[in-house]
């Protein structure tokens, strides 16, 4: 029998993930025309496997499976096989995985779907092993099954998918009717998902659920952050520190070379899948911003300072992008790849990582009570906690190890850096986890986002350096400005994959950050251009919702919306608040899209408020107002900004205009307007000096000269 496709074609993409398929004998197709072309033309099914490059169980296929030449033949004798980066094709992904929760009850990568010719599934499942093995039936099996089944049983299975299809587009395209005299859902649904995030924290090791695994859920500490902050409830902010510091202290965090893991599979977040993502260090890192603002511990601002400092040295693009991911395998000194075994240690590898010349006179980390000490603070036994290899976790406090070792304070802080430092170097040695070089302009825009957020808070210009450094590569290299549109994808010059919501969005809040934390008109003059876009390519003024694809994209067979949390924020919650935020200084209607669209989900969001956590920000936002800090100055004072960045303000937004109104009107020339927007006007500089207006809800503080007066005027109104 012929096969329906010649060759594997995956050699010609431009996405990490796919090539890493490019060998297989299986005649792989990227998700395009011609591949959707060609099952049509033979009308035979089509085979669709969706992963990403940081996949364990994505390889442990490809590995059984599709380097196998009999699953190979069958695959290319009876289907159409196609490939997808979920990262590259989220759309694709949402709509798939949308059919296989529905129909099995779970979902995970790798994604297997067959689907008729035009794209409608049948059966779907994640992982098959080559085999049938523990209830699982085995994939070259289903593969005969399936063929044999298309043949002689073709009607119930077109039947099946059309039901299907149905289910999907129902979930991912409808929205409610809202009943007569619905109310716009406002600040009560912040304590009501607050309240439900509480109730489901562990108590005793933070994060949510009792068992693994267990995943960070920024979003949800922001809300906790939030909540304590409008309530004065003390348990909202010990949730919040309770996970903070488990998080920071466990697996998920990597002690020697910082950043975090993508989740823990235990419920004592001790082992972690060990890929690195982009958008998981970006959240955490605002996150722990967050926590430092309202509780004050320098440990959470260490942890964003050393997470920031891992994407610049591991996930930054030399010309200042910033790179997808880190794999979680990588190679043994056997040869063989390895889930973890870049970062796992045993007693004898610290201790030869100790060894050797020292630099410090003071410490000689030769010495074996300085490994026990280095052992004790990581928790590495002969025994380990990860396949007999220890994954380091913060097991003794500084206090325990003082006292244990009758050493002062500052000598066990000294010696765990000069450790630190050791440890990081041995591991330089060993064989490196694959990166995924592709740059996405909505993860960098989260990336963006946290940089610039680091930069008010923290105080330091470099990292608004580094976040105007990559918004500026995302603008060259995806950004078309002659059509306002915006690319997905960069890859080794390559650029591919038009925007979906997350990256007009996420980039947006990335780009309004840095306006923020640099004062620049050009930063806000671009927000401006990506929200007028996600208003004309994403809103539906008759369904009043954003949907996730533009409406001059690839039509699939359902249109989805993105309104609820997952590994990434809820990109039309991010849309929402941006939205609402533009709106004090934007003339477009963008305040009037984003009420709309909250709205329309309001029933959703009453009956699972913490389903849709980051609508629920938005939402509160939509009913307090944002808190406008207007700086009328050439440049916003030094100390305003530390006292501002130190301060936690959830719905802040700082907004510099120039001193006077002559300099005004040549920012509106740039912005090609005639009216000067709410946040600016009338708010001129007094007596030559920077003057502050601090306002929430059309009422503002007196003109001020002193950014302590105006904040505590503003944080002293009951109403606020």
């Amino acid at each position: 029998m012929s096969t329906p496709t010649e060759r594997n074609r995956l050699q010609d993409t431009a996405s990490p993930y796919l090539r890493q398929h490019a060998d297989n004998p299986v005649n792989w197709q990227p998700w395009d025309e011609q591949a959707l072309e060609t099952a049509k033309e033979h009308d035979i099914p089509i085979f669709l496997s969706i992963g990403y490059s940081a996949c364990h169980w994505c390889h442990v296929m490809a590995d059984e499976s599709f380097e196998d030449d009999g699953v190979a033949e069958l695959l290319n004798e009876h289907f159409v096989p196609i490939k997808v980066d979920r990262e590259e094709r989220p759309d694709v992904d949402s709509i798939y995985m949308t059919v296989c929760q529905q129909v099995t009850g779970r979902g995970g990568w790798p994604l297997s779907a067959w689907l008729t010719p035009d794209g409608r599934p049948f059966y779907v499942g994640t992982y098959f092993p080559k085999e049938p093995q523990r209830g699982m039936p085995g994939f070259q099996d289903l593969l005969e099954n399936i063929a044999h089944s298309w043949e002689v049983d073709r009607e119930e299975m077109k039947n099946r998918a059309d039901q299907w299809t149905a289910a999907a587009s129902d979930q991912l395209e409808a929205t409610p009717e809202p009943p007569e005299g619905v109310e716009t859902p406002g600040s009560e649904l912040l304590e009501s998902a607050a309240g439900t995030a509480l109730r489901g924290v562990d108590e005793r090791h933070g994060g949510w659920g009792s068992s693994g695994p267990k995943f960070p859920q920024p979003a949800r500490l922001h809300l906790l952050l939030r909540a304590a902050d409008r309530t004065g409830q003390g348990q909202y902010l010990e949730a919040t520190v309770r996970t903070l510091d488990a998080m920071a202290g466990g697996g998920l965090y990597d002690h020697v070379g910082d950043g975090f893991h993508r989740y823990c599979v235990d419920r004592e977040w001790t082992v972690p899948h060990f890929e690195k993502m982009l958008y998981d260090n970006a959240e955490l890192t605002r996150a722990y911003l967050a926590g430092y603002q309202a509780v004050g511990d320098e440990r959470y601002a260490d942890v964003a300072r050393r997470t920031l400092a891992f994407v610049e040295r591991e996930l930054t693009h030399e010309d200042g992008g910033f790179f997808s991911t880190l794999d979680a395998q990588s190679e043994t000194e056997a040869g063989e790849r390895e889930e973890g075994a870049f970062y796992v240690w045993t007693p004898d590898e610290i201790r030869d990582a100790l060894s050797g010349p020292d630099r410090s006179e003071e410490i000689d980390l030769n010495d074996e009570t300085v490994v026990d000490l280095v052992c004790d603070r990581y928790g590495v036994t002969s025994g380990g906690n990860f396949e007999g290899k220890t994954v380091l976790t913060i097991s003794a406090s500084r206090s325990d190890l003082v006292g244990e070792y009758d050493l002062e304070p500052s000598t066990v802080d000294a010696v765990l850096e000069a450790a630190r430092d050791r440890l990081f170097e041995a591991r330089e040695e060993r064989s490196r986890p694959n990166r995924d070089e592709k740059v996405l302009a909505g993860w960098n825009g989260l990336m963006i986002a946290a940089f610039a957020e680091a930069a008010i808070v923290l105080g330091d210009d470099a990292y608004a350096e580094a976040a105007t450094e990559a918004l500026a590569f995302v603008r060259e290299h995806l950004w078309d400005a002659d059509g306002g549109t915006l690319n997905r994808r960069y890859e080794d010059g390559e650029v591919g994959i038009d925007g979906y919501l997350e990256d007009y969005a996420f980039l947006a809040r990335g780009a309004l950050t840095c306006y923020e934390a640099t004062g620049d008109l050009e930063h806000l003059s671009f927000t401006l251009e990506l929200a007028r876009t996600i208003e004309s390519e994403f809103w539906d003024g008759e369904r009043e919702t954003l949907y996730f694809t533009p409406s001059s994209g690839e039509s699939l067979v359902a249109r989805p919306q993105e309104l609820t949390d997952a590994s990434t924020p809820s990109s039309t919650g991010v849309a929402v608040e941006t939205l609402l935020a533009l709106e004090h200084i934007a003339t477009e209607s963008f305040g009037d899209v984003a009420e709309a669209v909250l709205e329309t989900h309001a029933s959703r969001m009453r009956s699972s408020p913490l389903e849709y956590t980051s609508l629920v920000l938005a939402a509160d936002r939509l009913a307090t107002g944002s808190l406008e800090l207007t700086v009328a100055a050439d440049e916003i004072p030094r100390d305003w900004r530390n006292e501002i960045g130190s301060t936690f303000l959830p719905d802040r937004l700082l907004a510099r205009r120039p001193p006077t109104d002559d300099g005004l009107e040549a920012w509106l020339d740039a912005l090609d307007r005639s009216e000067v927007p709410p946040i600016w006007a009338g708010r001129e500089a007094r007596d030559g000096e920077p003057t502050l207006y601090a306002c929430r809800q059309r009422t503002c503080s007196p003109p001020s000269h002193d950014v302590g007066e105006a904040l505590e005027w503003l944080l002293g109104d009951p109403e606020n």
